[in-house]
């Protein structure tokens, strides 16, 4: 079984965000079993210069962008044995950043055209293609409308997969024709809500439509999660399928990972005592193994859930024995926000207002919680890697976090959940957590459990594996 996986970013080349953690891990565990896969995503001008020096150039080609042809360099290299196919024009690509331009839809318009373009020349015809994501939402339209007759083409299947419903790739009806290149007869697939939605074409024309969680797959049949395309989704319920994403456990390793000041297991977890007092001389905090550290590495946005935190924060520091640690940039408010606390509370708050992968591999390290209180959370990766790390996560019940966090209330389970997206229930939490940590010998179970939550790709690559296999036979 041959597998093309279509993507806008993938690590370690390039990523912004969760969706390059999954396209840097779940191939690699593809080809594990044993399955054909390749990735193929742009050559940004922002992939490292040591990566690029390891390209093979293939071919050049045109590919049709509406009524013009533009350039489309081939480039191919290969890592962790998996091969990556790499497109290339200057015009779209070389630019600082990978998103937010103002012509992202002609960029990805290109990009989508471009993966179904190059398959003459790559010695690799797929038997199935795993789009992600807006940005390769056109590949199933264009499939569907230009391709599947067409020689050499022949009985591709198509998946899309959904990492955040919220970016659709919503444009106004001139992008149809003009950029897009679809006739006027196309329209219906992919128009939705006055506008041209990119996403919504994708699920009308895709084999399979998969989201990155089970919970999420049914909470975006929910108006309140499913930004207008809710109606859509229910009438192709029987094509959607929630499938978990994994983390890579190689790179994400306490017993290994290169960031950390000492390593520990969940065997031998003594060295986390290490990790936590340099963590604390690292944010200015004062060196207290018996203050429980709770951390945040996230995005300062609203929907992850820094409103709420925004709202009882001082309480929790005033009236808990208690430090926090926050990692991220985001809103000028929450930055702020943060900024702030740290300068009232030194000895309570320390704060980073940056993107560093090191610091937060150190944060889930040395800290004892992670607070993640998200409004929704398609899957979420941070709290699996606070698990693999020993901090034990506080989350509200939405997404992956209600599928990878159980509440330990009842001595089972593996972190805290509050279920309504209120302040104080997320505060209440919150205390729960402090005050099993003050029980060492309970928490030390409860640690170790977490510890040994399998969150790997292994569970969930089969799942993708038997979802391929199944569209190949019909």
């Amino acid at each position: 079984m041959k597998v093309l996986y279509a993507v806008s970013e993938a690590k370690p080349f390039i990523a912004s965000g969760g969706l390059g953690d999954v396209a840097g891990s779940l191939p690699a565990a593809l080809r594990l079993r044993l399955i054909g896969c390749r990735v193929v995503l742009p050559l940004y001008d922002g992939i490292p210069q040591k990566y690029k020096d390891n390209m093979k150039f293939i071919t050049h080609i045109t590919v049709p962008v509406s009524w013009r042809r533009q350039y489309c360099g081939i480039f191919e290299s290969k890592l962790n044995g998996v091969i990556y196919y790499f497109i290339d024009n200057q015009y779209y690509f070389k630019r600082q950043g990978i998103y937010g331009h103002y012509d992202d839809a002609e960029r990805f318009a290109f990009f989508s055209r471009a993966v179904l373009e190059i398959i003459p020349y790559i010695d690799f015809k797929p038997d199935v293609i795993n789009c992600n994501d807006w940005q390769t939402a056109l590949v199933p339209v264009y499939y569907s409308r230009y391709y599947a007759t067409r020689e050499g083409f022949e009985n591709i299947k198509t998946v899309f997969t959904i990492h955040n419903i919220q970016y659709q790739g919503k444009y106004g009806h001139e992008v149809l024709g003009d950029v897009a290149g679809f006739a006027e007869e196309d329209a219906p697939l992919l128009e939705n809500d006055g506008c041209v939605n990119f996403m919504k074409g994708a699920i009308e024309c895709a084999n399979a439509v998969t989201t990155v969680s089970p919970t999420y797959a049914n909470e975006i049949l929910d108006p309140w999660y499913a930004f207008g395309l809710d109606s859509i989704l229910s009438e192709r319920k029987w094509k959607l399928h929630g499938i978990l994403n994994g983390i890579d456990t190689v790179t994400n390793d306490p017993a290994a990972d290169p960031a950390l000041p000492a390593h520990f297991s969940a065997e031998e977890p003594e060295n986390k005592a290490v990790c936590k007092a340099s963590l604390q001389k690292e944010l200015g905090l004062p060196e207290n193994p018996d203050v429980p550290l709770v951390a945040m590495v996230s995005r300062l946005v609203a929907h992850k859930g820094f409103d709420l935190v925004k709202c009882v924060l001082e309480e929790f520091i005033t009236t808990e024995n208690v430090q926090v640690a926050v990692l991220g940039t985001g809103e000028w408010q929450y930055e702020t926000f943060f900024n702030e606390m740290a300068a009232k509370y030194p000895d309570k708050v320390g704060v980073r207002i940056a993107f560093n992968s090191e610091l937060a591999s150190r944060m889930y390290a040395g800290s004892d919680i992670f607070l993640m209180p998200s409004k929704s959370e398609p899957c979420g990766l941070a709290q699996m890697f606070a698990l693999r790390y020993g901090s034990i996560p506080v989350v509200r019940a939405t997404g992956g976090l209600r599928d990878t966090v159980q509440d330990s209330g009842m001595n089972e389970g593996n972190g805290f959940v509050f279920e309504d997206y209120n302040a104080h229930d997320m505060l209440h939490a919150l205390r729960r957590a402090v005050h099993g940590y003050e029980d060492k010998e309970g928490w030390a179970i409860l640690r170790k459990r977490a510890m040994e939550c399998d969150n790997s790709w292994g569970k969930s690559a089969n799942e993708y594996i038997r979802l391929y296999k199944n569209l190949i036979k019909q």
